[in-house]
């Protein structure tokens, strides 16, 4: 059993009171490490040490803060197996897939916020009042609460820390209890790179990051999670007017048109669907194909479906993983288990083997509108597919869910794609695809997908401050 530490001030640490809690490989359902169950004093502890460090680096200058980020993103590269071994074990993940589908793009992502940290946008300075020069400084906000995810441990805590980072702040950051691994291994990286103090690692459960968005430390509080997460952290940090950066569920809808090649679209939205055994925000879960080939497209999504395989991480022939834990297979057999007898499963629908946490690609049909399954976020390896009659009804049942994080539009007609850009409600409108993120762009919902934005200029600004600067010209 491997011990994970809490990386508090530059240096690793158990929990002050010695609790810990075992931390499992999905793909075996065995336990591989303990982890720390951070309480109080150690959330004091790191609060504190982003605190002391928050000075220091704050007034270091953008070219500083950007040459330390591009080492960051040097060492990620050159210690690469090292971090796909390390989130293989917390998440079973397949070993290809995890080396050229995260790694590169995290890189990428470190080095986009290291040049933004050197562009920071304002108004001009000018005389908007005769007699006196005005001109805007954009600041850090100062030590910021950062919880990350357990659908991409590595990669969240990537679009947490960097532009946080970046910007000037200082960073607590709390991994899922499920996947502290990747986490506390790129604390060390980061350690040996960033003054001590300013980037920090908690590891807990749910009660470690209540601990910590309560703490009146921080002033900002970001979280990638669940929608009952979301809402309580903003619950909390409503206390005492505390910054809320929410990342939260989501129910992508994927709007299909008679006019679709539906081999391609049947190819991309398999892939987008499955990819992480569905544990994506954004993934293609929810397909609304026009009635007209509605049949044709369920067989033909049923089909491929059957062709990809899930297993175990050494595997070359896995397109994905296990379940994260325990719990969420329970919740995915729940969604399917609670069907309702007009549904019908036509690919999948069980769990994988007897060992580790995998559940079969799976495609459910027949269903309506008001559905457990099209209105809550299964956030697992199921695509559900219903038929509508023309563009009106494919926008009201699109829109019709609490989420609104992503969606896509599968259509030839350019025309009807600009329409329905406009008409979704959604933070993201992919047109004839469906997935790929750039840094360049930005990444966040509306409604109860939360508010903010990952990646991006927009991003970066999420974690700065604006101030108005007027001097006058007769001193």
């Amino acid at each position: 059993m491997r011990r994970l530490r809490n990386y508090i001030g530059g240096e690793f640490r158990d929990a002050a009171d010695g609790r810990t809690t075992e931390v499992v490989n999905p793909a075996t359902g065995e336990a591989y490490a303990t982890a720390p169950l951070s309480g109080q004093a150690d959330v004091d502890a790191a609060m504190a040490a982003a605190a002391e460090a928050f000075p220091g680096w704050r007034d270091t200058t953008p070219a500083e803060r950007q040459k330390a980020l591009l080492k960051i993103a040097d060492a990620f590269e050159e210690r690469a197996e090292e971090l796909v071994a390390a989130e293989v074990e917390n998440t079973g993940k397949p070993v290809g897939l995890t080396r050229t589908e995260e790694i590169p793009p995290m890189v990428d992502q470190i080095r986009f916020f290291a040049g933004a940290a050197r562009m920071l946008e304002g108004k001009g300075a000018g005389e908007y009042m005769e007699g006196l020069t005005s001109f805007v400084r954009r600041e850090p906000v100062g030590v910021c609460a950062q919880v990350a995810p357990w659908n991409y441990p590595m990669m969240m805590a990537v679009w947490k820390f960097a532009p946080a980072i970046a910007a000037g702040n200082t960073v607590v950051l709390k991994p899922s209890d499920t996947t502290p691994a990747s986490t506390v291994l790129l604390a060390g990286i980061l350690g040996s790179i960033l003054p001590k103090g300013v980037f920090n690692v908690v590891c807990g459960d749910r009660d470690t990051g209540r601990l910590m968005v309560e703490h009146p430390t921080p002033a900002m509080a970001s979280i990638t999670g669940s929608v009952r997460a979301g809402m309580s952290v903003a619950e909390s940090a409503s206390k005492d007017l505390k910054r809320v950066h929410l990342e939260l569920g989501g129910k992508a809808p994927v709007v299909v048109f008679e006019d679709t090649d539906v081999a391609k679209a049947v190819e991309g939205i398999s892939e987008a669907g499955f990819f992480n055994a569905g544990q994506d925000c954004t993934a293609a879960t929810r397909v609304l194909v026009h009635e007209s080939i509605h049949d044709e497209f369920v067989s033909a999504l049923a089909e491929a479906a059957a062709g990809m395989k899930t297993g175990m991480p050494d595997d070359e022939d896995v397109f994905f993983g296990p379940l994260n834990n325990a719990n969420q297979l329970r919740q995915v057999e729940g969604f399917i288990e609670r069907l309702p007898a007009h549904a019908r499963v036509v690919a999948g629908g069980k769990r994988v083997g007897d060992k580790g946490y995998f559940y079969a690609p799976t495609v459910v049909s027949g269903l309506n509108q008001d559905d457990e399954i099209v209105q809550k976020e299964v956030f697992g390896p199921v695509i559900t597919v219903q038929s509508f009659t023309d563009e009106d009804q494919a926008v009201a049942y699109a829109n019709g869910v609490e989420y609104a994080l992503a969606s896509s539009v599968w259509t030839k007609d350019h025309s009807r794609a600009m329409r329905m850009s406009k008409r979704l409600d959604f933070g993201c409108v992919w047109i004839n695809t469906h997935i790929p993120l750039v840094a360049e762009m930005p990444h966040g919902g509306f409604k109860k997908s939360g508010y903010g934005k990952d990646l991006s200029a927009y991003g970066f600004d999420d974690y700065t401050r604006v101030k108005h600067v007027m001097t006058s010209l007769d001193a």
